[in-house]
Formats: structure tokens, C-alpha cells, sequence
């Protein structure tokens, strides 16, 4: 695998098990373990006592079982030799006199640390404390281990709950089951202490309603301490005698659950997929209370796993969302309230804060200012304003077409406001003329002058009617340098600033399909289906749009997808590109993405002087280009 990418492959393992039946667990295990590795799997993690099973009972103070178990883990650990796997394994551990719930971390042949449970419970059906004794009580203080160290099967093996284990990419730490469950779990002081992958092995049953619950928190924790987090439970297989196990698996990253296994199976399961490194230190690195404390010593144990012969070339286990601007369905009416509900708020602070009469908004028929006006009738609603308030001016110039004037007209009556019909190309003329620039060249002066042009008539109506003039551009045309400097670009307040191209049209249908009656839903579902286009350039001969944006800049859906991996997460122009790739792959070529990589990466580096003015706008999706918050980039910085 592409290390430096950051992806590191983990697979959760619920085996066909029998309680007390060391040697059968172990061919079970053994059978996962290689499925395991031929799949490229680095590290895998097996439940709670996996090697005995967790209901056994008063057969933990079985001197033989104790004895089986030992023998299983030196089984196990001898199968890795030669493998390129780290494999996690649980099993009762007897130290002096003290029988511990352990995790082994077995690889290439030896047993390279050993972490007791520490919660135990003692309620209800489990009572852990009968067998076992917490992982504290291998501690003199919160500094120093009392038993730093055990011998195992000829092995000097580190021992206690003040472990982390590093590899040459990541780092990572266990917790046992309950210990997640507890007010402060383990987990929280590891990845404060470094670790970016947890690993719980357990052994938690099933009652209804838990599931769900259990899928909440671990999203929570995972986002909590900004980790990744990988949980694996006991399957069919333990005792039924007063509760029933599922075999639940989750893997999470980040506050996102990547993966759940399917329960109740009557066969051994194997979860995979990967966990995003770099991801988690971004989010780490911008969190400034994510720092290291006082609050214990923790040992760091190197973990070298023998490099795979094969490896392998993509995450194909993982797949990334074509629209990560977007929301999934089960979200998607909070998710576009709040959007909307946020442009509300701030245009109405705004309106009433500089005691403005009305808004001025320049209606295209486009994706952008349709939103932006339905934004501005809502906030005109939200106030008690007369929607009359809301000035809308439609400007048709050389490239309007008969679609998009049409839509323009008719949205704008359908909403009630006050409509404007200023025509441009008379005016453009004379300038053109003045300038010298002759009506047949069609350059950039012939397009920015109508940009401009329609710029001064919003301000001038503003000023004569003593408005707000509302901005229209989206923050994908922020992104990319698409609008014309003291043209589109500018504004008195961008309610759109904040929001992708893909969330405008997606906005724009949901509104369609969700806020208006028939009329309105059917302009709005048409403007949705016109294709981007400035209108700069004349149209044919029948009236229709001859300038296509994504023709020239290309598909807004790749430079959403480049913009949001940028901005998130700071992401490589390779990795993006690797991504991209996995995300787009029926749909875009890898010569196709990385071309318009390279178009946004250049755009994005040389129009960075247009952001550092921009207007006043709310920031909507966690990322925003304002100079003043988000974004703070000097204008002549290196393109990378």
C-alpha cells in the first residue's frame, strides 16, 4: 500500500468459537489471520478472551484452562511469524497471584506487550470482579509500573496500561471493553498521549436498543479524541445460559462509523477497511487543546511488523462520497434547514443592522441567484417584512438566453417581490466604444465589462432605493477565481460565500420538492436543469446558451470534491488525486481528474487576490474562504 497517503488497512474479527475449546478457537483464529493477510490487512483485532472464550465462568480459576490459554497465545504467536500482520488476541493472564483479562499484540513471532482490562463490571449479568483484578493495580502511582515487564513463554513482555505501540506510520493503543464504557475511558488519555488507533477488544452482549447505542458512542468517542477506532465483540458462539452475544463490529473514524459487521452470524465474520492517518492528525494539529499532559507516563513499544512482499496498490475496501459537501438522505432535511436557516440569520443581522430599506439581488435565472433570492424572500418573511422589500433586477445582456430570462421573470413574480428590468447591451456598447474595444472580440474585457456593468446598476439601486445589494457567487467560483474582480465578486453581504456549487443546486431541488407549491417548483426544477453558464458570450441563433462554465473550468462535482479535501483537511495534490480517483471511477478517467486537479490547483493559487477582498459572508459547510476566518492565504503564494 502507498504508505505515505496515509491510509493504514485494519480488519475487526468475530471467529466461529467454543467456549473453553483453546485449540478450536485457534484454528479459527488462524483461518482469519490469513484471510486476513492476503488481504493486505496490517492490523487485526479479535474479541475480548478470544482465545477461551469470555463466559467460562468459575473455569477462569481452572489451572488448565490457564495453562491452555498460554499454550494457544504461543500457538498463535509462532503462525505470525513471517507474516506482515499485527494481530490483537485476548486471553486470561495469571501474574503472582492476580489473574488479568489481557490484550496481547502478537507479530513476526513474538508477544510485544501485554494490556489488563481495567473497568471491570460488577453488575447485572457480568461480574468480571469475581475472576479478575483491574489493570490499576499493576501500578505503584500514576507515574510508575509495578510490574513494568512479565515473562512469557521465554519472552521479556511489557506489561500494564500505560502502553503504546508504534509502527513506522501510526501509532495506537487498547482498551477492553467496559473500559470504554466507563466515565473516562482509557481512550481519551492515549490519543491525548499519541495514539491515532484504538482497538478494543470485547465481549458485550446484546439487549435491544444497544446496538444503536453502542454505533452512537463509539461515533462519539471517535470524534471525541479525533482516532480511529476499531471494536470488535464476541460472537454466537459464547454461552447462552443467561444472555446471547452478536459478534458486533464497528469500525469508526473520526465521528464517522466506515463499517458494522453483520451480527447474529453462525460463522466466523472479518470486517475491513482503513483508517485515514493523516486525516486524524489534521484534525489534531488545527485542535489546540490536543496537546500531551502531565496526567501519567506512558511506555512506547516499537511494533515492526515484517514489510508485505505483495502489499497493496489502493484502499479498495474504502470508498470516498462523490459530494462530501453533501448530506446523506437520512440527514437531509436538517441538513438543508440549517443551511437555509443560516443564510437567513445572517442577511436578517445584517439587513437590520445597517437599517437598509430593501435588498437588492440581480436575478440571472442561474443556480446562484436563484438562491440567494429565495434566501432573501425568507429573511424578508423571518423579519415581517413585506416581501416587496426584495428588489429583484434581471439585467439581460448579449448572452441571455430565452430560458433563463424567462425563469428570472416568472420566479419573481411567483415569489412576490419587486421586480427590475434594466437591459445592458446598450450601455455595454457605448462603453465598449469608449474604450475601444471593438463589439466583435469576444475576449475577457468584452465579458467583464457586462460583469461590471451589472455590478454598478445593483450599487446605484442600492443607493437610490436604499438597499442591501445581496451577492450571488457560490464558493466554488470563490475556489476557482470564477466571477470578475469588482464585478460578481463584489457585494454588500454574500449569502451564497459559504456554499459549494454542488449544495446550490442541490439546495435549489430541495426547495423545489419541499417549500413551494407547483408553479415555483417547476421554474425552480428547470433552473435546476439548465446548464452553469455566465452568459457573457451571444447566444445562437435560436436564443440559447452558447457559453457552458464546465466546458471551460470543468464539472463542478471534481473541483467540490479537490476543494473540500484542500481546505479540510490539507490534503497532498496526490492524495486528492487518489482519491478522486476511487471516488470517480465510472464515472471520470484518471487523465480526466488529474487535468482539472491541475485547473484547480492553478486557479486556486493565482484568484487568491479576489478572496482577500471578498464581502461579508456566513460560513455554511465547515470550510469557508473568508480572509478574515477561514482562509487567511497570501495573494502571491507558490502555486504547489
Amino acid at each position: 500500500m502507498q504508505t505515505n497517503l496515509g491510509f493504514v488497512r485494519v480488519a475487526s474479527a468475530v471467529p466461529k468459537m467454543r467456549v473453553a475449546d483453546c485449540d478450536y478457537n485457534v484454528r479459527e483464529i488462524k483461518k482469519q489471520i490469513n484471510e486476513a493477510v492476503n488481504e493486505g490487512v496490517e492490523i487485526i483485532c479479535f474479541p475480548e478472551l478470544t482465545l477461551t472464550g469470555y463466559t467460562c465462568g468459575d473455569l477462569f480459576f481452572s489451572q488448565q484452562l490457564q495453562q491452555n490459554a498460554l499454550k494457544a497465545l504461543e500457538d498463535i504467536c509462532q503462525f505470525t511469524r513471517g507474516k506482515a500482520i499485527i494481530v490483537l488476541v485476548g486471553a486470561p493472564l495469571k501474574v503472582d497471584n492476580n489473574l488479568f483479562n489481557c490484550a496481547f499484540v502478537l507479530t513476526d513471532g513474538e508477544i510485544r506487550g501485554a494490556v489488563p482490562k481495567i473497568n471491570l463490571p460488577n453488575t447485572g449479568e457480568f461480574y468480571e470482579k469475581r475472576w479478575f483484578t483491574s489493570g490499576r493495580a499493576v501500578r505503584n502511582s500514576q507515574w510508575e509500573p509495578r510490574i513494568p515487564t512479565i515473562e512469557l513463554n521465554g519472552q521479556d513482555v511489557p506489561f500494564g496500561i500505560d502502553l503504546l505501540f508504534l509502527t513506522k506510520d501510526y501509532c495506537f493503543g487498547i482498551e477492553i471493553c467496559e473500559d470504554l464504557w466507563s466515565p473516562l475511558p482509557p481512550s481519551t488519555q492515549l490519543a491525548i498521549q499519541g495514539a491515532e488507533l484504538i482497538f478494543n477488544l470485547s465481549s458485550s452482549n446484546c439487549v435491544v436498543g444497544k446496538h444503536a447505542f453502542r454505533y452512537q458512542m463509539l461515533a462519539q468517542q471517535s470524534s471525541r479524541v479525533h482516532c480511529g477506532y476499531i471494536y470488535t465483540s464476541s460472537g454466537v458462539g459464547e454461552s447462552t445460559t443467561d444472555v446471547v452475544f452478536s459478534g458486533s463490529t464497528y469500525i469508526a473514524e473520526n465521528g464517522d462509523v466506515l463499517e458494522v459487521g453483520e451480527r447474529f452470524l453462525r460463522d466466523s465474520n472479518l470486517v475491513i477497511t482503513e483508517i485515514d492517518v493523516e486525516r486524524l492528525r489534521t484534525d489534531r494539529q488545527r485542535n489546540t487543546n490536543f496537546t500531551k499532559d502531565q496526567h501519567g507516563h506512558y511506555r512506547r513499544i516499537n511494533v515492526a511488523p515484517i514489510e508485505s512482499e505483495a502489499g497493496y496498490a489502493e484502499p479498495i475496501h474504502r470508498r470516498f462520497s462523490t459530494t462530501p459537501f453533501l448530506p446523506t438522505k437520512n440527514i437531509e432535511d436538517a441538513y438543508c434547514s440549517d443551511v437555509m436557516e443560516i443564510q437567513k440569520s445572517g442577511l436578517a443581522r445584517r439587513w437590520q443592522h445597517t437599517g437598509a430599506e430593501t435588498l437588492v439581488v440581480g436575478i440571472s435565472g442561474g443556480l446562484d441567484s436563484t438562491l440567494a433570492l429565495l434566501v432573501a424572500a425568507e429573511t424578508a418573511d423571518l423579519l415581517g417584512y413585506d416581501r416587496k422589500r426584495v428588489l429583484g433586477v434581471t439585467m439581460p445582456g448579449f448572452g441571455t438566453s430565452n430560458r433563463t430570462y424567462d425563469n428570472a421573470i416568472r420566479l419573481m413574480e411567483e415569489l412576490g417581490i419587486s421586480i427590475h428590468e434594466i437591459p445592458i447591451r446598450e450601455s455595454v456598447t457605448q462603453h465598449l466604444k469608449d474604450i475601444d474595444h471593438s463589439l466583435d472580440n469576444h475576449d475577457i474585457t468584452y465579458e467583464n465589462a457586462q460583469a461590471r456593468m451589472r455590478t454598478l446598476i445593483l450599487m446605484d439601486m442600492a443607493n437610490k432605493y436604499n438597499g442591501l445589494v445581496v451577492g450571488t457567487g457560490d464558493m466554488s467560483e470563490l475556489a476557482l477565481g470564477w466571477c470578475t474582480y469588482s464585478g460578481d465578486q463584489m457585494s454588500m453581504y454574500g449569502v451564497n460565500a459559504g456554499v459549494p456549487k454542488t449544495l446550490v443546486r442541490y439546495m435549489v431541488r430541495y426547495a423545489a420538492e419541499n417549500m413551494f407549491g407547483e408553479e415555483v417548483r417547476r421554474i425552480l426544477l428547470d433552473i435546476v436543469d439548465t446548464p452553469v453558464s455566465p452568459e457573457l458570450l451571444p447566444t445562437d441563433e435560436n436564443g440559447n446558451i452558447a457559453q457552458i462554465t464546465e466546458d471551460k473550468v470543468g464539472p463542478y462535482e471534481l473541483h467540490d470534491f479537490f476543494l473540500y479535501y484542500f481546505l479540510r483537511y490539507g490534503f497532498t495534490r496526490e492524495k486528492i488525486d487518489y482519491m478522486a480517483q476511487i471516488a470517480f471511477e465510472e464515472t471520470y478517467s484518471p487523465e480526466i481528474i488529474r487535468k482539472w486537479l491541475d485547473v484547480f490547483m492553478r486557479r486556486f493559487f493565482m484568484q487568491q487576490y479576489k478572496r482577500s477582498c471578498m464581502p461579508d459572508g456566513p460560513k455554511v459547510v465547515g470550510v469557508g474562504l473568508s480572509p478574515r476566518g477561514d482562509w487567511r492565504m497570501p495573494s502571491d503564494a507558490a502555486f504547489m
